[in-house]
């Protein structure tokens, strides 16, 4: 597979250095500019202030790229007509000669050809509300079932049915790992309502989960469920209205397919006066402290620093 790594991803992967792999429709399709680049540049430097190394993962002009320079990073953040990748149209943009921004499930592909177990993200998708008459469910879901990598995020966005979102984690096998808490967080909000399905609350014991599943030929990964701070954590009763005014927005103007999940984290981040794209922010930070923690733990358990 012809991988083009940046000059920071290719001397730490020489060297077994611990990697963490981001996602990039974040930048193209989650804020706004100039502060997805600055976010995305402020995630990047956490992870390395977390003593691990970043790799931004996209696809420039048909070639997959693990790591951006500043350069191409700062042009993807103003880049207009990028595909949002997933499973589904990975090959074809690169066939093709496209660029596109990967989302959940594309970032763990390509984290997994690079050898990279371990992935920082805001939020997963999962079950859309109403999705008994619309079967919209993330690819994200099954990617999580289906390749080896650890992703942490503030669980799933709190837009989805998190409850259909939990039972189609348990069905496929994928472990659903809490830190710090018995209840699982809500992506803007640390409360859910809904119990925790595992809970381990430290990198080394995450680490530990991942590589025994390895050991034990298991595929898939795990989601590790990382609640947003306590100090940056929007409510959930102030939460659930807002959100429900945006589903209803959504619905009345048609809105449907890929094109929901930004109309609504548009929607609400209007409806909160711009807290909403605040927490975000801080739970990415946040989650990006806890990948780097976690890919130290691994690759100080695996000599080559690349993970099976």
């Amino acid at each position: 597979m012809d991988i083009r790594y940046s000059p920071e991803v290719k001397e730490a992967r020489a060297n077994g250095a611990p990697l963490v792999a981001l996602e990039s429709t974040i930048i193209t399709h989650g804020m706004p500019w100039p502060q997805n680049v600055e976010t995305a540049r402020s995630v990047e430097a956490e992870v390395r202030a977390s003593g691990a190394v970043p790799a931004t993962i996209a696809v420039l002009d048909g070639r997959l790229h693990v790591g951006l320079t500043g350069a191409e990073l700062e042009a993807l953040g103003q880049a207009s007509g990028v595909a949002k990748l997933s499973r589904a149209d990975l090959a074809a943009c690169m066939a093709s000669g496209g660029t596109g921004a990967t989302t959940v499930a594309a970032t763990m592909i390509a984290a997994h050809l690079a050898g990279i177990a371990v992935f920082a993200t805001g939020g997963i998708g999962g079950v859309h509300r109403g999705a008994e008459r619309s079967f919209d469910i993330s690819a994200d879901l099954r990617e999580l079932s289906e390749t080896p990598v650890s992703v942490v995020a503030a669980g799933a966005k709190a837009i989805l049915d998190l409850p259909k979102t939990l039972e189609v984690l348990e069905t496929l096998g994928v472990p659903v790992i809490v830190v710090g808490q018995d209840e699982l967080p809500a992506f803007w909000s640390r409360s859910s309502g809904l119990p925790a399905p595992l809970r381990i609350d430290t990198a080394a014991g995450i680490a530990a989960a991942h590589l025994m599943r390895g050991r034990l030929g298991l595929p898939g990964g795990q989601l590790i469920a990382n609640p947003i701070p306590a100090e940056a954590e929007i409510a959930r009763e102030v939460m659930i209205p807002v959100i429900e005014q945006a589903l209803a927005e959504a619905e009345a103007k048609g809105i449907a397919a890929k094109a929901v999940t930004p109309f609504l984290l548009q929607r609400i981040f209007e409806l909160t006066e711009g807290r909403s794209l605040e927490a975000n922010i801080a739970l990415v930070l946040n989650n990006a402290r806890l990948a780097s923690a976690i890919a130290v733990a691994i690759a100080a358990a695996i000599p080559s620093g690349v993970a099976d």
